[in-house]
């Protein structure tokens, strides 16, 4: 039995994001600004920081610019498939992701050069991307 796949509303947002490597156990840094998306990520091993990218400095080990897109929806801790159905187009597209999940959501970064390809990449899958509501 084949089951429909589920489409999602994905919300694009304006800003420059950096995925930036730190030292084990490094404090959040001065220079590192929120933005829709501001994350710390630590392990025994590596600390990793996704941030707006305007202020890092050139000397910080960091990947980026990305663009953010987040699921609109909430998302139950039951559903399965949801990042291999949002990622399969991208991947068929040959674009790189960085991933992150909250507690209601997941956030996929792209390539801010290939951000257009990647919604649309969606886009033809049934997905629905629109620009972010604006947070006041």
């Amino acid at each position: 039995m084949s089951e429909t796949p589920q489409t999602f509303t994905l919300h694009q947002y304006p800003e420059k994001l950096i995925v930036a490597s730190l030292p084990v156990g490094a404090e959040i840094p001065e220079w590192a600004e929120s933005a829709s998306l501001f994350a710390v990520i630590a392990t025994a091993t590596e600390t990793t920081l996704v941030c707006a990218g305007r202020s890092a400095p050139k000397k910080v080990q960091k990947e980026g610019p990305f663009t953010a897109f987040a699921v609109a929806q909430t998302l139950e801790f039951t559903m399965t498939g949801v990042l291999h159905g949002l990622l399969a187009p991208l991947a068929e597209a040959e674009i790189s992701v960085f991933t992150v999940s909250t507690y209601p959501t997941d956030w996929i970064l792209v390539p801010t050069e290939q951000a257009e390809e990647a919604a649309e990449a969606w886009r033809r899958r049934g997905h629905t991307v629109t620009l972010a509501p604006v947070v006041k």
